[in-house]
């Protein structure tokens, strides 16, 4: 599979989004063995743009490890700075289907007051909360509000 191809601005944009990135896969002696491509598909599926820590203290085996990794794995070299690599790949969509155990139904959740003396036992009160609705941390139920969605986010989508 080959690699994808980025412009500059796009490559810009995940630099400055992977610079606050920790390596999430590291890579040793063996090189891209099997098993740390099933980490690194892993981990560009969980979270698109990863950090990858390469302990080789030769700079072209990095290069190619980057080149390698970028073609087996459908995805973009971004960035190699050093012993980092970052890779790039879009997420994959994940189906929403609807499910009968998935629907939202009424359950019922326990509050539970503390009382201000040490003696006396706390009140347990069991109350019903509907699909649309949610228990604050002061124990009042309100509806739920959908999050309003940032503008930059949209735009990149």
């Amino acid at each position: 599979m080959p690699a994808l191809k980025l412009s500059s601005e796009q490559r810009k944009d995940l630099r400055s989004r992977a610079h606050h990135l920790d390596p999430v896969v590291m890579i040793g002696g063996e090189g891209l063995s099997l098993a740390v491509r099933k980490e690194l598909e892993g981990a560009l599926n969980a979270h698109g743009l990863i950090k990858v820590r390469v302990f080789s203290d030769s700079r072209d085996e990095r290069a190619a490890l980057l080149v390698a990794a970028a073609d087996t794995l459908d995805a973009a070299p971004v960035q190699h700075i050093g012993k980092l690599l970052v890779l790039w790949r879009p997420m994959p969509v994940k189906p929403k289907e609807l499910r009968e155990d998935r629907l939202p139904v009424p359950r019922t959740v326990r509050l539970v007051k503390f009382s201000k003396s040490a003696t006396h036992r706390p009140t347990i009160k069991k109350v019903k909360v509907l699909g649309n609705q949610r228990v604050t941390a002061g124990g009042l139920i309100k509806r739920a509000k959908r999050l309003a969605a940032s503008i930059k986010k949209k735009r990149l989508a």
